[in-house]
């Protein structure tokens, strides 16, 4: 599927204008090392002529990547100096045990973790070698990886001049047209009131004027060819009640303000309008994307460029940049050098980069916010507002998260034009698929029953995500736990470097810890699928949090148990607690049902709701009820 030289290569030599042709020159004792090795890429180097790579490189000129070329068969090979071996590029590493470990911040490959030098021209994923880019190939489903060294150039040219010609025909092949949705016949077919109690069934409620149906498979939307493999290769055999709905709305251009379940499928579902918009045209410029997607997490938005990696694979000229603090600036902003056509960002660099002016906005045409309650808060308002500024008026907005209180939404509403809103169960509440334990707690208690639950064979299930409200309480908790358990436990919080915790995430989804003890950072978005059980070690502050937190144990369907610690610390919480818990069928501590706090909550709020009663508006709707009422009384 690719020639060995076509990766793209050595990154801190990447530059953006005409493509260069570089020399490699391989020593006499290297050359006589790779003939006894025999290794079918480096023989290949040898024998292969300069017209052949001349015609390689014109045709992936797009891509803007460095090739590497031998020695000219004219050229005295002893007469090179040390000039000009300083100056000559190495050959592209054909076996991961050749490649180095990365440094803090540098791109890491996506198989075995070394340093990530080159780029995968089928994938555009980080990669050490020509060994581990065989493998990706073969993980994705794109050959059986052999072709990476036996490859011919004739073979190679096939390969390139179509991707060429594709990009000319708005990005999405040559032979296919412009995506427009439209509903299939099946749905089309389907009587209204068929299509009330699918909604019903599945838990589906909508909002709003000329609502799109929801579809019932992906093959309902008729995508293009290379989308629905991805699709299936990425292992989306049917969508979710979320993406059921969301998709063919997002997909008619429609502002949606999204509420679903953690682990529900709000990232396919917001994904995909966004990338079959980005397939409609090739990006403008470079610097000019299509598509501006904000997350509140640096995490979060390393998950969602890899989701969206997925869905784009095959798809030629399809690039996506990820702009998020605690990483080199430097590689973010070549990357944006090459026609991007997503960006998925956090705010705060983002709007570095925008002061910078390395990238523009004016072409936008659709915005998700993901996580919009936390993106709508104090902390992160004001940046995700200056950040809309530089994008055009006229575009769509995609908002989505778990929760959504009613202030958050009525700021949310502010951001849209005609939504559709959509709620997937009940708002606001935790994921019915996790069994959630209440447990009161003193404060020195807490460790000593922590203990006892990672040592329960009914309860303790590795990996475990234990929550708590500091970053020094989480380097304690884990020195705890690892000195009492002996379980392989790791700390993850902010003070850690984006490195640090890439690589401890990697690992918790992998299965090398057996405990992650981490403060919010786990807490929105992630698709820890591995996890079934989370402990709230502290209680969250607001119980939105909570929602988020406990939702780590359920993802996409699974089933998973959230345990968590109360006592008086958190008394102005108790009512929520009772209200959002009771509802799930989950038994309370007596503790908290008898407390006097718990009572005087309930008081409060039993008053409060007599008064907004008495003080309730008059209209044309409730007129009737209000004279019925006051006739009462007289009676």
């Amino acid at each position: 599927m690719f020639m060995p030289r076509a990766l793209k290569v050595k990154r801190p030599a990447q530059v953006s204008g005409p493509v260069l042709n570089k020399k490699s020159k391989v020593s006499q004792e290297e050359r006589k090392d790779e003939g006894s090795s025999a290794t079918p890429v480096q023989k290949e180097e040898v024998s292969e002529g300069t017209t052949t790579q001349d015609e390689t490189i014109k045709a992936s000129g797009e891509s803007a990547c460095l090739t590497e070329s031998p020695v000219l068969k004219d050229e005295d090979p002893s007469a090179s100096s040390d000039t000009e071996e300083e100056e000559e590029e190495e050959p592209v590493k054909s076996f991961k045990k050749s490649q180095r470990w990365p440094e803090p911040g540098e791109p890491v490959c996506v198989m075995c973790g070394r340093y990530g030098e080159y780029i995968c021209d089928s994938t555009d994923n980080d990669v050490c070698s020509l060994e581990c880019k065989a493998k990706h190939l073969f993980k994705m489903g794109m050959g059986t990886g052999a072709d990476v060294f036996n490859r011919k150039d004739t073979i190679g040219d096939e390969r390139t001049q179509p991707q060429q010609s594709a990009v000319d025909t708005d990005g999405v092949g040559g032979s296919e047209a412009v995506y427009a949705y439209k509903d299939d016949l099946f749905i089309s077919g389907l009587t209204e009131e068929q299509v009330q109690r699918i909604k019903q069934e599945l838990g589906i409620e909508t909002q709003g004027s000329e609502v799109k149906r929801p579809i019932l498979e992906f093959e309902h939307c008729g995508f293009p060819a290379t989308l629905n493999g991805n699709l299936k290769k990425a292992g989306y055999a049917a969508p979710t009640p979320v993406q059921m709905q969301m998709v063919p709305v997002g997909l008619t251009g429609r502002d949606v303000i999204v509420s679903a379940d953690t682990g529900s499928g709000k990232t396919v579902a917001f994904l995909l309008p966004v990338v079959v918009r980005a397939l409609e045209k090739p990006a403008p410029s470079a610097g000019s994307p299509v598509a501006l997607i904000l997350t509140p997490t640096r995490e979060l938005a390393i998950q969602i460029e890899r989701q969206a990696k997925e869905l784009v694979i095959g798809v030629p000229n399809m690039r996506t940049a990820l702009l998020v603090g605690g990483m080199p600036l430097p590689q973010q902003l070549h990357r944006l050098k090459s026609s991007i056509k997503v960006i998925i960002a956090t705010p705060g660099r983002l709007i570095e980069i925008l002061k910078q002016k390395a990238v523009q906005l004016d072409m936008v045409k659709v915005v998700v916010v993901d996580e919009v309650d936390t993106m709508l808060k104090m902390g992160f308002q004001q940046q995700v507002l200056e950040v809309l500024e530089h994008v055009p008026e006229e575009h769509q907005t995609l908002l989505a998260s778990a929760t959504i209180p009613t202030g958050t939404e009525e700021l949310a509403a502010r951001l849209v034009r005609d939504p559709v809103r959509i709620t997937i169960g009940e708002k606001n509440q935790p994921c019915a698929n996790v069994r959630q334990i209440v447990l009161w707690l003193e404060e020195p208690s807490k460790k000593k029953k922590l203990f006892e639950i990672l040592n329960d064979s009914k309860l303790y299930q590795p990996p475990v995500v234990v929550f708590v409200d500091c970053k020094l309480g989480a380097d304690l908790l884990c020195e705890a736990v690892a000195k009492v358990t002996g379980l392989n436990t790791v700390a993850i919080h902010s003070d850690k470097t984006q490195w640090q915790r890439n690589r401890i995430l990697r690992g918790l989804l992998e299965g090398d810890f057996e405990v992650v003890i981490s403060t919010g950072v786990l807490g929105r978005g992630l698709d820890l699928a591995n996890v079934k059980l989370v402990v709230n070690f502290d209680m969250p502050n607001t119980m939105d949090e909570y929602v988020h937190q406990v939702g780590r144990a359920g993802r996409l369907g699974h089933r998973g148990t959230a345990i968590t610690f109360l006592n008086n610390t958190h008394k102005r919480m108790f009512l929520e607690v009772v209200k959002r818990v009771k509802a799930t069928g989950s038994s309370l501590p007596p503790q908290l049902l008898n407390s006097p706090y718990l009572h005087e909550q309930q008081k409060r709020e039993r008053k409060k709701a007599k008064q907004e009663s008495d003080n309730t508006l008059v209209t044309k709707n409730n007129l009737i009820d209000i004279i019925r009422k006051h006739d009462r009384r007289k009676k």
